[in-house]
């Protein structure tokens, strides 16, 4: 172990550190980088950093990342809070994000939303009482095509309804994994009306 990473591992002891098996995956994720160029391995660690913390990113954990990367704290903080993958407070064990972008939006996101309020007892940007569920409103995350779509735990659900999103926490909360992708009939992102080309494959 080099000094500077013994330096972060020991310096922030009483807040925040990486687990040793996490210490080992931080400095091969460094490694991956030239010499002088170490801060680019700045979002891969705030996500190690944030599934070792409960999902979320302490003001601890970004300046064990940031003493780690000899980098200022703010440069960290920066990164940490322009993206919304990363959380800057506490949030449930499960995390559920709605997509409410215009696609979705045409689809029926609203209704998304309002089921899963409904049906958790939270209002978006909230986190139910036993710590299980943070609901929250996102913008894009790229399944456009199968809107509406939400993801949860980094898991994507698409072409939802209130009725598939309830049975989906609902499965969820009984310790099973439900299916990722389309809760409809069709596979992947096929029209909704079936195949009109490429039918054949020869």
């Amino acid at each position: 172990m080099s000094g500077k990473h013994h330096l972060a591992h020991t310096q922030f002891e009483q807040s925040f550190m990486f687990t040793d098996e996490n210490l080992k995956k931080a400095e091969a994720i460094i490694a991956r980088y030239p010499a002088g160029r170490q801060q680019s391995a700045l979002m891969p660690l705030l996500t190690l950093a944030q599934k070792q913390n409960a999902g979320w990113l302490s003001k601890e954990s970004m300046d064990y990342i940031a003493n780690m990367l000899s980098l200022p704290p703010v440069r960290v903080y920066e990164v940490a809070s322009f993206y919304t993958m990363y959380n800057l407070s506490p949030v449930g064990r499960h995390v559920i994000e709605v997509c409410t972008t215009t696609p979705c939006w045409l689809r029926g996101s609203d209704n998304i939303v309002e089921a899963c309020q409904r049906h958790l007892g939270i209002k978006v940007g909230q986190t139910t009482s036993d710590g299980q569920y943070t609901l929250r409103e996102v913008e894009c995350l790229g399944a456009c095509v199968n809107a509406p779509m939400c993801s949860i735990d980094e898991t994507y659900y698409e072409d939802l309804t209130a009725d598939s999103v309830t049975r989906i926490i609902d499965t969820i909360a009984r310790g099973n994994q439900p299916k990722p992708g389309p809760q409809s009939s069709r596979k992947s992102s096929e029209p909704v009306a079936g195949l009109t080309s490429l039918k054949e494959v020869k």
